[in-house]
């Protein structure tokens, strides 16, 4: 997973500026009107050759007291929790203010890495008064003009300089790391609580109450499992829009930890865009994947039928059609151990090898009923296929013009390779490799 980068620091000092001066295109929304960046916004940025994703939050001012204070000061403490970087940015203009003092006493207790960033030294003027800011006690202060973008690129070398190398987390050799992911109060504390017997992870009727990932081992009929959730905040929040903004950053670790997903939607809300937008994050991770249709107790009587739903996933979720689906009700423990079950199955499914000789008589038998047309002048040959990893299951198919393989012929391949081995529930990687040979 890439390391994260949070841009922090009070209203107006030109965050979205130089976020999208970074990312390379107008993403953000700017405006000089302080606090319009309510939400947090993500973009994956690279620097001779490192990558990081970028994260512009909204106006920090710890001593909050209005709803809407709250909310933004909320979702930029996520952003400094799961950040391994945080620039701290603030204005040559205006100078060191009461708000930078404090946050720079917030930012401290963090214990992040953090990068002082000095906005809008559109002159050598204006790098006079840079050296003022030494007196807030951090690190070498850098100078920038995120809208002329001077000093960007010197910006970028110490941002990726203080990137880690790698992003260690911990190993369960034994354990099957399960992800809990889903949208904001759609059942995810409540179901790890009903596995886990016991009320351990808090639950609220309120959207956005979690905030750092908790791991909690778990064994069933003699299989060990970790449930990766998250802890309940002590303070809570009522936040109502754009409440998707709260998942991205944790569903993103959650799945780099993880060897299974489950994929929780609420059975009364049908299936969001949020719910398409993790489920891309599952596939786009290689995560193996259990759908799991939760609060199906509280769906009306004539609109309970199994089919209509299934079709919905079919329809909204079309890239997971490989995956298998449970109707649960996580309040009243409705077909819980159900799930646990097919965490085993899956899991089997991920680690399965196919031996060389069988992936061989595959690839004859499928070519022979289709064989492979190529978009150039050149008859495409397909010689063998191996697998060379498990976890996710990798293929390597090599033949003479790989480049020319059709996306249409890919997916035909990935779902033979389905049809005849299996693989329910987990992604499959698919790549091709040239071996040029005599066409005559």
């Amino acid at each position: 997973m890439l390391p994260i980068v949070a841009i922090i620091g009070r209203p107006n000092v030109g965050k979205s500026t130089l976020f999208n001066r970074i990312i390379r295109r107008r993403l953000a929304i700017v405006d000089n009107k302080p606090g319009i960046t309510r939400d947090r916004h993500y973009a994956e940025a690279d620097w001779n050759g490192k990558g990081f994703v970028l994260v512009d939050t909204g106006g920090l001012i710890p001593d909050t007291k209005t709803e809407l204070e709250q909310e933004v000061y909320l979702q930029a403490q996520i952003a400094i929790n799961e950040a391994e970087v945080i620039i701290f940015l603030l204005d040559v203009k205006s100078g060191i203010t009461y708000w930078d003092d404090l946050i720079t006493k917030h930012l401290r207790q963090s214990k992040k890495n953090i990068i002082l960033v000095i906005n809008k030294v559109d002159s050598e003027k204006d790098e006079a008064d840079v050296y003022s800011f030494w007196n807030l006690g951090l690190d070498e202060p850098y100078p920038v003009s995120a809208t002329q973008g001077r000093g960007i690129g010197e910006l970028l070398d110490v941002i990726v300089d203080s990137l880690p190398e790698e992003i260690i987390y911990p190993e369960y050799k034994e354990h099957i790391p399960i992800a809990v992911i889903g949208r904001p109060n759609v059942g995810k504390s409540s179901l790890v609580n009903k596995l886990l017997g016991e009320e351990k992870v808090i639950v609220s009727e309120i959207p956005g109450t979690t905030r750092d990932s908790i791991d909690t081992p778990l064994e069933w009929q003699g299989d060990k499992f970790v449930l990766i959730d998250t802890a309940g905040l002590r303070r809570r929040y009522k936040v109502n829009e754009n409440i998707e903004y709260y998942s991205y950053l944790r569903t993103l670790k959650s799945l780099n930890r993880s060897e299974i997903a489950l994929l929780l939607l609420d059975a009364t809300a049908g299936i969001t865009i949020g719910d398409q937008k993790i489920a891309d994050y599952i596939e786009k991770a290689y995560r193996s994947v259990i759908i799991i249709i939760n609060k199906w107790d509280l769906v009306e009587k004539d609109q309970k039928t199994y089919k209509t739903f299934e079709e919905l996933i079919e329809w909204k979720l079309p890239f997971l059609t490989y995956a298998p689906h449970l109707f649960i009700s996580a309040k009243t423990g409705r077909r819980i151990t159900k799930i646990l079950e097919k965490v085993k199955e899956v899991q089997q499914e991920r680690i399965k090898r196919i031996p060389t000789s069988r992936l061989n008589i595959f690839l004859q038998q499928v070519t022979k009923h289709y064989a492979p047309f190529s978009k150039g002048r050149h008859t495409i040959r397909m010689y063998y296929v191996t697998q060379a990893e498990i976890s996710p299951p990798t293929f390597i198919f090599f033949c003479n013009y790989p480049e020319e393989l059709p996306k249409n012929y890919i997916r035909y391949l990935k779902n033979q390779l389905r049809y005849h081995f299996g693989f329910i529930g987990t992604p499959l990687k698919l790549a091709f490799r040239a071996r040029r040979e005599d066409n005559r």
